[in-house]
């Protein structure tokens, strides 16, 4: 079959790969209808997320349709078509009981940390992911959702994780009527999270970043007021300026390790790796939100220390509340916010390119060229 395969930091290539095969009574075999390139893979494809092997097939946001289940399976059939949640998960361990999806204690042995995670480096499992011809799903049962028959399968891709991480940003953050909220990052995230803020109840969004085109989308597809943060002095005061001087109910970072705007924790997290990640995003967080409020973290960093201003944290005594995203526990809400016509999530995506060109996808969405949003590769064939 042909897959995504990491050579090493900035190269990656479409390369002929076996195809999977039933390990356990409990998996499927999907063949792959959709899948797409996260925001949280660049960290990947930059090299700074450790133990992200060569000959590793990248990718956490898929769909697909079984071809082949396990003897055990009973929730799946042949032919069904379905979306497929980037967390692994059990179904059954006290994380999942707890809908706690995205922190399966079963399918990441040796990590105390997070669960398991397709094409996310064997921090998070080491399973191949589904930029790719076929994937091997594990726990069939659990978390693959069959696509409802009127869901677009544009709509239906970013399912998997975009939309759902974004809404659980908005509803980590507590995001209730009338409050005014903001959001680091105008990627495919911070764009969900700043309409989700609006599903929620919010009065005022607010959406920081750096590249025009993005904040542009992001004032489109959201309805928000969008910043700059080149553009400004000092970030902070100017959001504590124009919230009276309190700051935001609700400030989300929807960034991550790669954050820009600090030239030191850039040097010192994504250069010298001396940290997990440039945490600038987290830092202005902290220090927008109001005494009282709730900071939310989506945002990908590693697994050892970042620096980030507690002390201010403690003593303005607000809420820091982060996780990956239990994509599972959202669908039946977010299919619902879809097919009432309250979103449309494909009206993000800006490039829809063949899997062959896997490399030159990455090339693209990497640079923000084109004004990138946000890439969905095609294999083969479901190229029409």
């Amino acid at each position: 079959m042909l897959a995504m395969d990491y050579r090493g930091p900035y190269r990656v290539r479409a390369v002929q790969k076996s195809t999977p095969d039933i390990e356990h009574p409990n998996d499927a075999i999907i063949r792959v209808t959709r899948s797409c390139i996260c925001g949280s893979d660049l960290h990947l494809y930059h090299g700074l997320v450790p133990d992200t092997r060569v000959g590793t097939t990248f990718g956490h946001e898929f769909t697909g349709v079984v071809e082949e289940v396990g003897s055990s399976v009973q929730n799946l059939k042949v032919g069904d078509h379905v979306l497929v949640p980037f967390n692994i998960s059990c179904g059954s361990c006290l994380y999942c009981q707890n809908q706690l999806y995205g922190n399966c204690h079963e399918v990441n042995p040796g990590a105390t940390a997070v669960g398991g995670i397709y094409g996310y480096s064997h921090t998070a499992g080491g399973y191949d992911g589904g930029q790719a011809e076929y994937v091997r799903v594990p726990f069939a049962d659990v978390g693959p959702y069959k696509i409802p028959h009127d869901l677009d399968l544009d709509d239906a891709v970013l399912l998997t994780d975009v939309f759902p991480t974004g809404y659980q940003a908005a509803e980590m953050g507590g995001v209730k009527e009338g409050d005014t909220v903001i959001i680091f990052g105008a990627g495919p995230v911070g764009i969900f999270a700043a309409k989700s803020a609006w599903l929620l109840g919010a009065s005022r969004v607010i959406v920081i970043d750096q590249l025009d085109y993005r904040l542009e989308f992001v004032k489109r597809f959201a309805q928000c007021e969008a910043y700059n943060f080149r553009e400004m002095e000092d970030p902070v005061v100017f959001l504590k300026k124009i919230t009276d001087w309190q700051g935001a109910d609700v400030c989300i970072d929807a960034v991550g390790a790669e954050a820009a705007g600090s030239a030191m924790q850039r040097l010192t997290g994504v250069k010298l790796k001396w940290q997990a990640g440039s945490a600038i995003a987290v830092q202005w967080a902290i220090n927008s939100v109001k005494k009282g409020g709730v900071v939310s973290i989506v945002g990908v960093y590693g697994p050892t220390g970042n620096l980030i201003p507690l002390g201010n944290a403690v003593n303005k005594g607000i809420t820091i509340r982060m996780n990956q995203a239990s994509v599972k526990r959202h669908l039946p809400r977010l299919i619902e916010h879809i097919q009432a016509g309250r979103i449309k999530p494909s009206e993000i995506i800006t490039h829809k390119i063949p899997l062959e060109e896997v490399a030159e996808a990455y090339h693209i969405f990497s640079s923000k060229l084109d004004n990138c949003i946000k890439t969905i590769l095609v294999p083969p064939s479901e190229m029409h």
